[in-house]
């Protein structure tokens, strides 16, 4: 599969999140064998966790999943660019690869802003790729909360 097959699972995972009333992100981790071990999408209100960003929420089932908190070969798929928390989590769970959707200009920590993996107290980095189905995670997120303004 490509990142772009990947990409379009953790969609599916952020439309799922978007019916339940949260904001439609979605995240998959995948092995080095290719096999998605963990999909998630932000649940912050309905788990009533600030912590409960897709991101988080995968890297805590693919952490159970293999049964070692460090997820190092593992690449992690997210429709949105990780923001500061998120960033600190994959860093200290040493994920191998991260592959983004949509940019965030005001909260995202990896392209944007504090530019987290570029930091020199950061212990781990991976390697990023960003924009990946790009378009369709943003109008996903722009639909969702164009929406919630009416």
């Amino acid at each position: 599969m490509t990142d772009e097959d990947y990409m379009r699972e953790a969609l599916h995972e952020a439309q799922a999140a978007s019916l339940r009333g949260e904001v439609p992100v979605g995240a998959i981790i995948v092995n080095a064998a290719g096999d998605i071990i963990a999909r998630a999408s932000n649940a912050p209100i309905g788990i009533c966790d600030p912590t409960a960003h897709a991101e988080v929420l995968a890297m805590r089932d693919a952490a159970y999943t293999s049964q070692n908190y460090r997820l190092n070969g593992l690449t992690l798929y997210v429709t949105l660019e990780p923001c500061t928390m998120c960033a600190g989590a994959i860093s200290n769970a040493r994920i191998s690869r991260v592959v983004y959707g949509a940019s965030d200009m005001k909260g995202g920590a990896v392209d944007n802003g504090v530019k987290f993996f570029e930091q020199a107290t950061c212990h781990h980095r991976p390697s990023v790729t960003g924009g990946v189905l790009g378009r369709q995670s943003s109008d996903l997120l722009k639909a969702f909360f164009k929406a919630r303004r009416k």
